[in-house]
């Protein structure tokens, strides 16, 4: 799956271990790096598991249409899919099974 990042600034320090080890701390960066594995491996969205460690989970409210898997708890890694237009179903969700890219958001603990 193709990642892309919301701000230029995020692709710069996902793309440096170093730079994430001195922002999210070593446990940290290695889940963020064991997420970002996972999901470029995969085909498509559906691909990602809904059980831990991933645990895909769809957001909702002002996060419609936004996705995320869980990091070190309580903490999150949270995109879109990027595909254009956004692949749905005949019952308005996303049809994960043609989702090819996501774009990353953030990491943050939404609790």
């Amino acid at each position: 799956m193709e990642i892309l990042f919301q701000i230029q600034n995020m692709e710069r320090l996902f793309n440096s271990e170093r730079d994430l080890c001195r922002t999210y701390g070593a446990r940290m960066t290695r889940t963020i790096l064991a997420r970002l594995e996972t999901l470029a491996n995969a085909d498509t969205l559906a691909m990602i598991p809904h059980t831990p460690p991933e645990r895909l989970h769809l957001l909702t409210g002002r996060r419609r249409f936004q996705y995320a898997v869980d990091l070190a708890h309580p903490y999150r890694l949270v995109f879109r899919p990027a595909d254009t237009p956004i692949p749905l179903r005949s019952d308005g969700g996303i049809d994960l099974s043609q989702v090819t890219s996501i774009t990353i958001i953030e990491v943050i603990d939404y609790h």
